[in-house]
């Protein structure tokens, strides 16, 4: 019988799926379910700077009195911010008392201000880790890459110093110097890489004139962007790795486990699926496993890594040559 454990964050999950902060971990009759579906752990729906901060604006905009008494405005503020924080907090608690799996909450944050309070009070709630969601769009032209970079790394390190539990970064591949940036960051003390998010994509309807969003969920093809990467930077980075955005078969989870990723996320393909999905993947693994003699996860992770596999300039290339694309 093959042992699908493996070891995330210094988690130990009973298999690497992994569901993502998403809609699908946003309750606690939904992470029970997930549980009994077979997730190695879940990802509770990320706690959103930005939302808080869209909430704050819109109850003070909302509220005639602070026009006359000023100082409600900071009443109000902080009535809404903390609500907010505090019903996460809820969430992370009541998971923790029904479920017996990992349970990693996220922040999804632009700043370090906001978070170096709330990681701790995340911490005391009981999260087993926290994961940050992190994503600056390289979109303003005032600001160097240096400038983009920093915030990143000034959001780990500051939380980091408040909290004990493991901490990882999702990121996207929006950087300049991806690798280097990835190793840097596996310096600071964070126990994990996510890679990649998955961040609103705009489109445009052309009858009403609005912005709109598009490819919501991932799709199969999506999975070579993490692919490659996890395998360039899983023996290169001081820190575990796992995989996300693309991920939707049994097969994908064992493709990203050879790349070197500890674990993967899944989301999409239990939208698309239903929770069935996660079943059908660790039974996958498990048989592929005894099909090539493997007893453990730690046999085979990180078996076809950059530095492992026979040709690492695969996944270097990035032009197109008949023998790899099989096209004319």
């Amino acid at each position: 019988m093959a042992d699908i454990k493996t070891n995330y964050l210094g988690l130990e999950l009973r298999n690497p799926v992994i569901v993502g902060s998403s809609g699908l971990t946003n309750s606690v009759e939904k992470v029970v379910e997930l549980e009994k579906a077979g997730a190695g752990a879940v990802v509770l729906k990320s706690l959103f700077e930005e939302q808080i901060n869209y909430h704050t604006h819109k109850t003070v905009s909302q509220s005639e009195s602070i026009y006359a008494y000023p100082e409600a405005e900071d009443y109000i503020s902080n009535y809404t911010k903390e609500n907010d924080v505090s019903n996460y907090l809820k969430l992370i608690r009541d998971s923790k008392q029904n479920v017996s799996i990992p349970v990693i909450a996220s922040i999804n944050c632009v700043s370090s201000a906001e978070w170096i309070s709330f990681a701790k009070r995340i911490e005391e709630a009981g999260a087993d880790a926290l994961e940050l969601n992190i994503f600056v769009l390289p979109s303003d032209t005032k600001r160097t890459t240096e400038d983009n970079e920093k915030v990143y790394f000034d959001i780990a390190m500051e939380i980091i110093k408040e909290v004990s539990i493991p901490v990882a970064i999702k990121l996207s591949y929006y950087f300049s110097g991806l690798a280097k940036t990835m190793l840097k960051l596996s310096w600071t003390g964070i126990k994990g890489l996510v890679l990649f998010n998955r961040f609103f994509s705009p489109d445009i309807d052309i009858d009403k004139f609005v912005v709109t969003a598009t490819n919501v969920f991932s799709s199969p093809e999506e999975l070579s962007t993490s692919l490659r990467w996890v395998a360039m930077l899983s023996d290169r980075v001081h820190c575990d790795i796992a995989a996300s955005t693309g991920v939707h078969s049994g097969e994908d989870v064992v493709k990203q486990l050879l790349a070197g990723a500890k674990a993967v996320q899944v989301a999409s393909s239990i939208y698309k699926n239903s929770n069935t999905i996660i079943k059908e993947m660790t039974v996958f693994l498990e048989s592929w496993m005894q099909k090539h003699n493997f007893s453990t996860t730690s046999d085979f992770i990180g078996k076809m890594s950059f530095k492992k596999t026979e040709n690492p300039a695969a996944y270097e290339r990035v032009q197109f040559m008949k023998y790899f694309a099989g096209i004319e």
